[in-house]
């Protein structure tokens, strides 16, 4: 087990270098840069600017010169724990982006326990409980959790909260406690805000992971060693737990990899939606402004979580499952 994890480990800076070329390339294809979209800016608003300023600039923030180099620039800084200048924030990005991460944890961490915990319960009722009346009722929650774009759930909750109990449910924080230092209050205040957005990032992943485990537990349930442990006299929930859940759970313990930085990224439309201050709305905002150092920083915080995903899915598999190990 021990050298099973230390070879994925081994990979992690490999992968992280491969995926770092791929994302500056893909950010950097559109045409044009941050200079470009300044410009574009100004003259919307009637301002002008000479050659002779537009050069200065690209030469200030390193543009003029090829991508590589820009890239290669950008990964020294990378190594050394420096993040670069947000071009379109005109401030560190390491400032720009320090709460916002511990946030976007908060809140990732938060949607992820509750979809795991109210999803494999769900599943696990539906599949034991086949055609009953709550195996239909599930399903009908799973079909509208599916169906039911997130950031439409969200605007649905802000406007009976708004309508019934006057009440505003959008960001973490209220007014008072948004620019305040971390105190005990401001704990407080965070928990009070975090169920809403917990609770609209969950429902989708709620809903297909227990679907997910449905089917597989209803699978695991029709083959011969269940019915040898039923032969054998063997509770049914004591048998359900100890082994078709077991197994039936693997597919979801690989989503993991892809599932994770989802949820922490917050939903781009969602955080937006809710004015949620994560990362996602400025990895948005970085984009359409061109602000490449920003964007692939948060591409490759988003890529790092993917990997993380991806080796703790790997190790969970092994551990429930034997036959993984003795491969």
């Amino acid at each position: 087990m021990s050298k099973y994890i230390v070879k994925r480990l081994l990979l992690l800076p490999l992968l992280l270098v491969i995926f770092s070329i791929f994302s500056f390339v893909i950010i950097q294809a559109p045409p044009g840069d941050y200079i470009t979209t300044y410009i574009a800016d100004l003259a919307a608003s009637g301002s002008a600017i000479d050659q002779a300023q537009i050069d200065a600039l690209r030469e200030r923030y390193g543009l003029d010169q090829p991508m590589f180099v820009q890239y290669l620039k950008w990964m020294q800084r990378l190594v050394t724990g420096d993040l670069g200048f947000s071009l379109d924030w005109q401030k560190p990005i390491k400032e720009l982006i320090g709460e916002r991460i511990v946030l976007t944890v908060i809140l990732g961490l938060f949607t992820f326990a509750f979809t795991w915990l109210l999803a494999i319960p769900i599943g696990i009722i539906s599949a034991v409980k086949q055609y009953s009346f709550l195996d239909y009722f599930f399903t009908i929650f799973n079909y509208f959790g599916v169906a039911t774009p997130t950031f439409m759930t969200a605007l649905i909750l802000m406007w009976i909260a708004f309508s019934r109990f006057g009440v505003s449910v959008t960001g973490l924080f209220s007014p008072e406690y948004i620019d305040a230092p971390w105190t005990m209050g401001r704990v407080r205040d965070l928990l009070s805000h975090m169920w809403l957005p917990m609770i609209i990032l969950g429902l989708d992943g709620t809903a297909r992971l227990a679907r997910i485990m449905r089917a597989n537990l209803l699978d695991e349930l029709k083959k011969p060693y269940v019915e040898m442990a039923r032969a054998k006299g063997l509770s049914e929930w004591k048998l359900v737990l100890k082994y078709p859940v077991r197994l039936a759970i693997n597919p979801l313990v690989s989503t993991i990899g892809w599932y994770l930085p989802l949820i922490f990224s917050g939903s781009v439309i969602v955080a937006t939606v809710l004015n949620l201050p994560t990362i996602g709305p400025m990895l948005l905002r970085s984009l359409i402004s061109q602000d490449m150092f920003l964007a692939g920083t948060i591409v490759m915080i988003y890529l790092f979580l993917a990997i993380i995903g991806t080796l703790i899915s790997d190790v969970l598999l092994a551990w429930l499952d034997p036959r993984i190990r003795m491969e």
